[in-house]
């Protein structure tokens, strides 16, 4: 396991090594265990220790179609889950959409207002005048109880408890290319969103930019392929391939930046 852990990040081996406390728990209790929901980065992690073990797999669910956050079951080999093993519900937020416009920061917002952990709850969807929300079951009472305002407006949750009526939004990636003279964060920055070394370097060090669902504030931080950059008031942004160099040993990559819906 010593081989796997050094291919992570310093700061990702505290998770690491929870994933291998799950492990080990599924291995001894020969059941299931399920986690919370857990981000894109977080689930590589889990499949990338867990995926090499024979005798066990791995399941997710966010029950929004290509959600961003899922919880996972880990298994031994025989299981085979259903949709309620992941204990998933799903919200709807009723509101006064005529006079109050409500937007993804504030459902957030006010989620963690209300003592809610980030792990408990996944993908919060808007289109047009319809929100919806998911949250581990385990909480959906106490978060139907106690959310009932979003910023000045007074709501109610009812569930949604038909999949035809989920909000159904797939993410759009614009692909570019770029050469850059490194990977450090505030030089992809800089040149992604074609903005001077110094101002990428205030965003970061005003720790208004995130690395993997982490912010970031030191701007040497190195990037990797796959990483997944959000810097507020900018949108997000992806690495989705390093090509190699150019004659000048330039870094030739492409990056994808997210479709504003």
């Amino acid at each position: 396991m010593e081989h796997l852990i050094q291919h992570f990040r310093k700061d990702e081996q505290t998770f690491i090594e929870k994933v291998i406390g799950w492990l080990r728990e599924v291995e001894n209790r020969y059941a299931p265990k399920l986690t919370d929901f857990l981000d894109p980065r977080q689930r590589f992690i889990v499949n990338s220790v867990i995926g090499q073990n024979e005798d066990l797999v791995i399941h997710s669910e966010g029950i929004f179609g290509e959600a961003e956050r899922e919880r996972i079951l880990i298994c031994p080999s025989y299981f085979e889950p259903q949709k309620e093993d992941f204990q998933i519900t799903i919200f709807e937020i009723q509101y006064p959409s005529k006079f109050v416009q409500i937007k993804h920061p504030d459902v957030l917002g006010a989620l963690l207002s209300i003592g809610m952990d980030r792990t408990k709850f996944g993908d919060i969807r808007i289109e047009d005048e319809l929100i919806q929300f998911a949250v581990a079951t385990e909480v959906a009472d106490y978060i139907q109880t106690n959310l009932t305002s979003i910023g000045k407006a007074k709501v109610r949750l009812e569930q949604a408890d038909r999949p035809e009526k989920l909000i159904q939004t797939a993410d759009i990636w614009n692909d570019k290319n770029y050469t850059a003279s490194s990977m450090r964060l505030d030089v992809i920055l800089g040149t992604v969103l074609n903005m001077s070394r110094q101002k990428s370097q205030a965003l970061i060090k005003a720790g208004k930019v995130k690395v993997n669902w982490t912010v970031r504030e030191s701007t040497s931080f190195e990037l990797q392929e796959g990483d997944i950059i959000s810097a507020r008031g900018f949108g997000r942004m992806k690495v989705m391939m390093i090509e190699g160099r150019t004659k000048k040993d330039k870094i030739r990559l492409q990056v994808g930046h997210l479709e504003q819906k």
